[in-house]
Order: structure tokens, then sequence, then C-alpha cells
């Protein structure tokens, strides 16, 4: 099973990214692909956008991929032209399955939550279904190589943590990397050297907790000679576990309105 003939619902920052990076990859063909957008967007060249769905045969896969709380809008207008679509994949934060299944007739329905980074290859893809037969998750999975690490939650009752790691995960991470920025430069670095220096860090100090095989709590460790200047800083995130619980509820936070956003789509 393959599925290179897809239309989105939607198209925005996050599905925007997705396409470019099939396109790029190869995966998908811009011709194949057709979108409805509210208003036009900057599209790969050879995509076809539109209000409404075209006519012909029914894609391969449908993606959902407009806010969560256009769900009614969307399948009161769409839902009897998708009747029969092969793979249905929702990037919906915090809407389940189930709802999903009440409003869509077709063959599987997959959830998916990507991240940002998708564009360049580097991004994260978690899914879960429980419609999907074997061969349909492998071809959802091959469609979502090409974005980065792909996951398959086993479990949907954790999904909404999922997503508050690895969807949300990378606007935690840009407010970290702006705060150390912003510490650097409020002791005296200036403020576009002090960004600079806060990025490319980050971004290689990834790549090599990417490629070392080790924890990254081991890695901090081989940084901090005893008595050293990172040991003291450590010791500041470290105090009563400050840093540990500082992200636990950022992640129960967010995790907290998926489940809303879940309670709204039921």
């Amino acid at each position: 099973m393959s599925l290179t003939r897809l239309w989105l619902i939607g198209c925005g920052n996050m599905g925007g990214a997705m396409l470019r990076r099939w396109i790029d990859s190869g995966v998908v063909a811009a011709d194949r692909v057709d979108v409805v957008n509210r208003t036009d967007r900057a599209l790969p060249q050879g995509v076809r956008q539109a209000r409404d769905l075209p006519e012909g045969p029914l894609p391969d896969v449908v993606m959902l991929a407009m806010k969560p709380q256009q769900l009614d809008e969307i399948a009161a207008r769409h839902a009897a032209r998708l009747a029969g679509v092969p793979a249905l994949v929702s990037v919906l934060a915090g809407v389940e399955e189930e709802p999903l299944a009440r409003r869509f007739e077709v063959g599987a329905i997959i959830r998916a939550m990507p991240n940002l980074p998708v564009g360049i290859g580097r991004g994260v893809v978690a899914l879960n279904s429980r419609s999907a037969d074997s061969a349909t998750r492998d071809a959802v999975a091959a469609l979502m190589a090409p974005l980065g690490l792909v996951e398959w939650i086993a479990d949907a009752a954790l999904f909404d943590l999922v997503t508050a790691l690895a969807g949300s995960g990378p606007g935690f991470l840009y407010r970290f990397i702006d705060a150390l920025a912003a510490a650097g430069a409020e002791l005296g670095l200036p403020a576009d050297q002090a960004a600079r220096l806060a990025i490319a860090t980050v971004e290689g100090s990834a790549m090599l907790a990417a490629a070392s095989g080790m924890s990254p709590g081991a890695l901090a460790d081989q940084v901090a000679s005893p008595g050293g200047s990172t040991r003291k800083g450590l010791d500041v995130l470290d105090q009563g576990d400050a840093l540990k619980i500082l992200l636990r509820e950022t992640l129960a936070a967010a995790t907290r309105r998926n489940a809303e956003m879940a309670a709204a789509a039921r």
C-alpha cells in the first residue's frame, strides 16, 4: 500500500511544513496534492489549492490540518465527500480517534502529532491508531519517515502527553534558548552575540546527544568538572529539582489543555 495521492484540509504552518518536506524529499509529487484552504497560501509550485475538495476519484490519504475548533464545520461540509477514503490522518491536537470516526466514514483513522522541525526533516511524528491495519500503518510510517523520527504510541491515553512533550516541545525549547541568550545579555554580552552563542550551543549539544549514545544526564556530568564553573551552574538548576519540577508542570499544563480540547471534540 502506498500513499501518493493526497488531499489536505487546512495547510497552515504545520501542514505547510510537512507538505514542503514531502515534496522536497520526493515522497509526494506536487501535482498529486490538492489543498483546501479558506484563503490561498504560498504553497510549492504545482500544488492545487481551492475552497472545496476536487471532483473525481478519492485520494489515498486525506490529512486534517486545520484548527481543532473547526472540526464540526469541516465535517459538516466535507464528510460526505470523504466517505470511503482509505486513510484519514489527523494532526488535530486533542482530538481522539472516536470523535473522528463518528464524523467521517473512512477506512482507517490515524492520529499524528508532528512538531515544527519536520520542515527540515529533523522533527518528531508521533502516531496512534486503533483502526489501521498493518499495511496502512506501514504506509503511513513510510509517508512520515522523511519528516524525522516516527514513533507509534501504543496507548492512546498517553497521546495528549506525547503532544505536550514532542508537539509543544519546540516552543518550550525556544523559550529556553531565548532565556539563555537573555541571561548572557543581562550579564554583559551584546544581545545579538548572546543569541548566536545560545542557538549554536543548543544546536551542537542536541546533535552530540543524538550521536553519542550517552544519556543527556551523563553528558552533563561529563561537561561538569568537580568544583568547576559548569558544576556551580548545574547546582542552581538542580537545587530542589527546580528544573524538573518546572518542566513537569509545563508538560502537565499543556496535557490538560489537550484533554480539554479532546472533551470539546467529543
